[in-house]
């Protein structure tokens, strides 16, 4: 009987079954990506087994049990589909340290979280490496004096670097950098003292002819408007926050309105929405166009085709490529007679990205930008649906435009904060206020002058329209400054299991795609997510994965071993355990007690020393005589003392970053390889 029911019930879903698509083939993706070993050739035949299955049975029986054999074969389809994914994007990974010169053409230039200049390169050639070892791409960031060259895309230059293969995450179950320059190509990392040497200039082709113009507008703009006013408007217009101070950043960030700077939905939705719109207009207004052919037709195309260019002036990275996707969709509903704004079109776009980019699905970016304009396009439905109806209350003619940015602005912040906390273990409790008071200044002017400097340039008359975005943009970056100095403004949040955001993005799924009382289904994987987060505990111990660095958890917080050197983990810790202080601070706490270089750990009865610095490993007899452990920041030359439990720079190279739980009678380890498993971009 119940199974019955649940069949009838999807048989009058039938109407509304590619809605359903993206979670089906999202969760296959997610499969492949927590699988902890790499599928071997009889996983992927069955998975293709199961997928010519589903096809079989919904060939013969469309209906009843086919829906359910639709939804299995999307699942396999997508574990199968990220698996070879996976393979195509192989590349060569440096697998040693390497000091040398290197080769390369620019293909991308950007600032590291240093705020040094970053440059990858393709195309590479390494001094005494063979051909088929050479990464298809490397990262290096500039240090020291760079007077000899100035950066662009497409020169072939020469250095002397450090490079390694990407790292791992500098703590189990951290964000996974490996994974993410796996799917970029990105085969090997480091950094240059040396001044880059220029070889050649750019050649000539399509691809540099956009770089070079994306170059050109940037520089141009920021001429016009010079300091932070014209680098925000650079980076809106082109993608290029290389001008982009670190205060004003942050600032951004620390009031929810870094989304601002990313070339993304809401750029995309404005820049194409106005040139839309105006064009209607413009088209109705001759009569002989307006008459004969479908004006709105020809302004979707020409907003499509404008979206385009912005895509590939920007630079045409995985954001906007993303956000392109899911305006062209809705544009092209309108070509096919069909309302433009709807879940349908929301799950087409996603469907497209996956499949295009099934890596996407493990980003903030796709996670972020799909809930908001899931739940936009949701509630703005449920409001026009609710506004036919004869007793609902309509709201004055001048109020609309007002209510429509409160509400976009609180749904699109609500349904994306789940997903930002957890990524980025903070919360910007005042963002609402600040997107309330930038967004529609975005919106109303800001891009429609962006538009209007495009369409005055071949005049000579582009830097009026671009002088006049000053006033706006000055007033985006005073509303980020003061909101984000307000005390309280920015609350630090624990990272989250790795189930919470899977049950909140099924449970919003659940709640946006249910109707009447079945949406309350929803709210249990949400509550579990609830919960789940609410009771994250974090490590008691860390230990990085050179053991330079250790971190223990105390009342106070976690205390860091040493209060500079290896940053970027230091910072990663206190961000995961939802600590706002800062390294220095945090290597002030009490809980290592000793002398530098021999400190003393008790950690619930568990004695713990941390060796470290020059004679070091002098330091074992007297070490291993005090602790239960003792860790080693050293490549251990002779053997340890009998009975002593050791963890050096050898053991943490096959391990990576290493968290310590204690327990009755000893401590439990976790490892990061033990973690994100036996993967390609592991090995």
């Amino acid at each position: 009987m119940l199974v019955q029911k649940i069949l009838t019930r999807i048989e009058e879903e039938r109407g509304r079954l590619l809605n359903w698509a993206p979670l089906c083939l999202g969760f296959g993706i997610g499969l492949y990506f927590a699988s902890p070993q790499e599928l071997g050739p009889t996983a992927y035949g069955l998975l293709i087994a199961t997928v010519v299955v589903a096809l079989v049975v919904v060939w013969l029986r469309p209906w009843g049990i086919g829906p359910l054999a639709v939804a299995l074969g999307l699942v396999a389809f997508g574990t199968c589909w990220a698996g070879a994914r996976a393979h195509w994007v192989a590349a060569p990974v440096l697998d040693f340290r390497y000091y040398g010169p290197v080769e390369g053409r620019i293909v991308t230039i950007d600032r590291s979280q240093s705020d040094a200049v970053r440059l990858t390169l393709d195309h590479v050639r390494l001094d005494d490496v063979a051909p088929w070892k050479h990464p298809r791409r490397v990262r290096v960031s500039l240090h020291g004096n760079q007077a000899f060259l100035t950066p662009e895309i497409g020169q072939r230059v020469a250095l002397t670097a450090h490079l390694s293969g990407p790292n791992g995450p500098v703590e189990p179950g951290g964000f996974d950098f490996q994974r993410m320059a796996w799917f970029r190509d990105i085969g090997a990392v480091g950094y240059t003292r040396v001044p880059a040497l220029l070889l050649a200039k750019p050649k000539r082709g399509v691809v540099l002819a956009v770089t070079r113009m994306r170059q050109d507008i940037s520089a141009w703009v920021r001429s016009v408007l010079p300091g932070e006013t014209g680098a925000f408007a650079a980076a809106i217009t082109t993608g290029d926050r290389s001008a982009m101070s670190q205060t004003t950043l942050q600032a951004l960030r620390g009031s929810n309105l870094a989304h601002l700077l990313a070339i993304s939905g809401l750029h995309m939705g404005l820049l194409t929405g106005f040139v839309f719109q105006a064009l209607r207009i413009m088209f109705g207004l001759w009569p002989w166009l307006a008459l004969r052919y479908p004006v709105k037709k020809l302004a979707a195309v020409v907003a499509i085709a404008s979206g385009a260019f912005y895509l590939a002036l920007s630079g045409g990275n995985i954001a906007t490529e993303r956000a392109f996707i899911m305006v062209a969709t809705m544009f092209v509903a309108i070509l096919f007679d069909r309302r433009a704004l709807t879940l349908r079109a929301v799950a087409m776009a996603a469907i497209i990205v996956l499949v295009l980019h099934p890596e996407a699905l493990t980003e903030p970016g796709f996670q972020m930008s799909f809930a908001a304009t899931t739940a936009l396009v949701a509630v703005f439905g449920w409001l026009r649906d609710r506004a036919k109806s004869d007793t609902a209350r309509r709201a004055p003619k001048w109020a609309r435009p007002i209510l429509a940015v409160v509400i976009s602005s609180a749904v699109a912040g609500l349904a994306t904060a789940p997903f930002g906390a957890a990524h980025f273990n903070q919360v910007s409790h005042f963002g609402l206020v600040a997107n309330l008071l930038s967004v529609p200044v975005m919106g109303a002017l800001i891009m429609p002058l962006a538009v209007l400097s495009a369409m005055l340039a071949p005049l000579g008359l582009g830097w009026v329209p671009v002088k006049a975005m000053g006033p706006p943009i000055d007033w985006i970056i005073w509303v980020a400054g003061r909101v984000a100095g307000l005390d309280g403004a920015i609350g630090q949040v624990v990272a989250p299991p790795d189930a919470v955001l899977p049950c909140v993005a099924v449970g919003g799924i659940l709640v946006t795609l249910l109707v009447g009382k079945e949406r309350l289904v929803g709210l249990v994987p949400l509550g579990l997510a609830l919960v789940l987060w609410m009771q994250a505990e974090r490590p008691p111990l860390l230990v990085s994965a050179s053991g330079g660095l250790v971190g223990v958890m105390t009342k106070s917080g976690r205390a860091l071993s040493k209060p500079k050197g290896e940053g970027f983990a230091a910072r990663s810790w206190l961000e995961n355990d939802g600590d706002a202080a800062d390294q220095d601070a945090a290597s002030a706490r009490p809980g290592f007690d000793g002398e530098k270089g021999f400190l003393r750990v008790d950690l619930d009865g568990l004695r713990l020393v941390h060796l470290s610095g020059r004679g070091a490993e002098a330091q074992l007899p007297r070490a291993c005589a005090q602790a239960d452990l003792v860790i080693l920041s050293a490549w251990r030359k002779a053997d340890a003392p009998a009975g002593c439990v050791l963890l050096d720079r050898a053991g943490l190279a096959k391990t990576g970053a290493v968290a310590l739980w204690p327990e009755p009678g000893g401590f439990r380890v976790e490892t990061t390889v033990s973690r994100t498993g036996d993967r390609l971009w592991t090995r």
